[in-house]
Formats: C-alpha cells, sequence, structure tokens
C-alpha cells in the first residue's frame, strides 16, 4: 500500500510519509496484551467459581460497578491533554447534594436532576477556566484544591444528614433493565460509541491528541488551547454530574461522603487502558477493556472471598506493567 507523497522540489527526490503495514507492531500493541489479561482473568474466575459466568450474576455486579465506568471517556479526554482531574469524586458529591436539597425542598425530581447536571458542569468550568488562565499552575494542584472545596460546600449544607425518598422510578437509571441487559451498561457502550467516534475521527479528538504531544507547537498552530482546556474540563464536571444521579439512584439517598476514592478507580482504568499520562497517547477501545476487565475482576473476586487488599495488589501491579510497557519498548528500538 502506498501512502502520499511529499515533493521537496522540482525534479527532484521524493520522501514516502507512509509506514507498512506490520503484524509484529499490531499485535505488540497494549490492547492485545489487555485483552489476553481479559481472558486470563474470566478463565480463573470461572474455575473458582462456578456462579461466576452466570449472566444474571454478571449483569447484577456490573451494574452497581458501572456508575464509576461511565467516567472513563471525559478522564480519557483530560489525560490526552497531559492534565489530571482528582476533583471528580467531591463533584458528584456536590452535584448529588444540590439535587438532593433541591428535591427536598419541592422542586420536581426531573428539575432537581437537570440541577444536578448544571452544578457538575459548572464545577468543571470553575477547573477549567482556573487551569486555562493560570497555565503555570499544575492541574493537579488545581483539582487537588477544588477536591477539598467542593467535598466540603457539599459537607456544609447536608452536615451529617442524608437526602431519601426520591420517586421509585428514579432507580431504573441504577437497577432498571433494557430487555436483558442493564440500562447502564447499555448506556456506557452508547457512550463508547460517541466518544470513539469524536476522540479518533473528528477535528476536536485530534487537536486533543496535538496539544498532548505538544502543547506549544499546537498553540502557534493555530489551535486555542486555553478554549480545549476549558470545553474538556466542563464534559468532565458534566459526566461527574451524570455519575452522581447514577450513584444516588443506586443507594436511593444523598450523603455528603459519598463517591470516596472513586478519583483513583477511574484513572486507575484509563491509564491502565493504554492511555500515557503524559498525554498524546490511548485508544478508547483499551480504555473500554480495561473498564470492563476491572469490574469483572472486582466481581470474581468478591464471589471467591477474595480479600479486598488483593485486588488492590492486583491493580497496583497491572499499573506499573501498563506504565512500563511503552518505555521498554522504546528502549527496545534504541
Amino acid at each position: 500500500m502506498t501512502g502520499p507523497k511529499i515533493a521537496m522540489a522540482a525534479h527532484s527526490r521524493t520522501i514516502d510519509s507512509s509506514r507498512p503495514f506490520s503484524f509484529r507492531r499490531f499485535f505488540l500493541q497494549w490492547e492485545w496484551m489487555l485483552m489476553i489479561i481479559f481472558i486470563l482473568i474470566n478463565v480463573f474466575n470461572a474455575v473458582r467459581s462456578p456462579n461466576y459466568l452466570v449472566f444474571d450474576n454478571i449483569m447484577n455486579n456490573l451494574q452497581g460497578l458501572f456508575d464509576k465506568a461511565i467516567l472513563v471517556f471525559p478522564m480519557m479526554m483530560v489525560i490526552l491533554l497531559g492534565q489530571i482531574d482528582i476533583s471528580i469524586a467531591s463533584t458528584m458529591a456536590l452535584s448529588a447534594t444540590v439535587m438532593g436539597v433541591a428535591y427536598e425542598s419541592g422542586m420536581p425530581m426531573g428539575m432537581a436532576m437537570i440541577v444536578c447536571l448544571v452544578a457538575g458542569a459548572a464545577c468543571g468550568l470553575f477547573n477549567g477556566v482556573i487551569i486555562a488562565k493560570f497555565p503555570e499552575l499544575s492541574s493537579m494542584i488545581v483539582t487537588l484544591s477544588t477536591m477539598i472545596i467542593f467535598r466540603g460546600i457539599a459537607s456544609i449544607i447536608l452536615e451529617d444528614g442524608a437526602v431519601t425518598g426520591f420517586p421509585r422510578w428514579f432507580q431504573f437509571l441504577a437497577w432498571g433493565r433494557v430487555g436483558n441487559l442493564s440500562f447502564i451498561i447499555l448506556f456506557f457502550f452508547v457512550l463508547a460509541a460517541i466518544f470513539a467516534y469524536v476522540i479518533h475521527f473528528t477535528r476536536f479528538g485530534r487537536n486533543l491528541y496535538a496539544m498532548g504531544n505538544n502543547e506549544t507547537a499546537a498553540k502557534y498552530s493555530g489551535i486555542q488551547t486555553a478554549r480545549y482546556k476549558i470545553i474538556v474540563f466542563t464534559i468532565m464536571g458534566l459526566f461527574a454530574g451524570i455519575a452522581a444521579l447514577f450513584l444516588a439512584s443506586k443507594m436511593s439517598s444523598v450523603r455528603p461522603n459519598i463517591a470516596l476514592g472513586y478519583e483513583l478507580d477511574v484513572i486507575a482504568m484509563v491509564v491502565l487502558g493504554g492511555v500515557i499520562n503524559t498525554g498524546g497517547k490511548g485508544r478508547v477501545i483499551g480504555v473500554v477493556i480495561s473498564a470492563v476487565m476491572l469490574s469483572l475482576l472486582r466481581f470474581g473476586l468478591g464471589i471467591t472471598n477474595v480479600p479486598a487488599q488483593i485486588l488492590l495488589i492486583i491493580i497496583g501491579a497491572l499499573l506499573i506493567i501498563a506504565v512500563a510497557i511503552p518505555n521498554i519498548k522504546q528502549s527496545f528500538k534504541r
């Protein structure tokens, strides 16, 4: 297969910009490694427990874990920029708290849900504006600060209290089924298709990769880097609000201490999916495999009564491998 030719000068040589297909390079991609790990995990769990491969068991457990999985797609966009957002769990807590208070004060549940989304988007917008307007500030420091601020505001509003008594139909978000499939799992895969298109096949997605590889070069090539940061962090906040709806639906209540530790799980899913933490590299398919794999791993270890600490050790080991593989491959190339 021939690629485009770049003419250097009249009657001079040309440079072929295409790269020949290589089976070795294709099958050494991280996504294939993830698939192998995914298969091994399923075989291991199936051998240890005859109840593991029961369809209803898998659906019931995955739908209880996928409220955080829907955050991996906007988090991927953030990390593609070479940024990070560790305030998402606190954004969820504040968004859910605002929704609960609005509903408790007499607002219809549908309007309260919209308030939840607006609150989440506002938190993300706040992060994005600070990071875009003050580029000398690290996104980790900014979102660490807002993580404390958002959780603190939620605690001030509800203190030690909780909001309960949501309408029965609200539970459909977390526990509803569409045919034999869970609604939240269907929602996850629909999001996967949408984000795959946006990230891999649109100018917006290409610009994310360009900024992650070299933000200065992207800026001088005409990309409005500050605007992209604001948009991406606002999307992250909006989806934190969506995740807050699913979590409140699952728990049938809202408290200021919900979603503790969610940010670490989401970042682990994205990095394990092959998205490089320095930005500019990663695929949606890897993130999807990672999210499903870790959810099934958690379910399988739980059904076989393996201590939760073992899961943390396994995830930590997998993250080290995910981060080390690109460096090892680069060393072999050199």
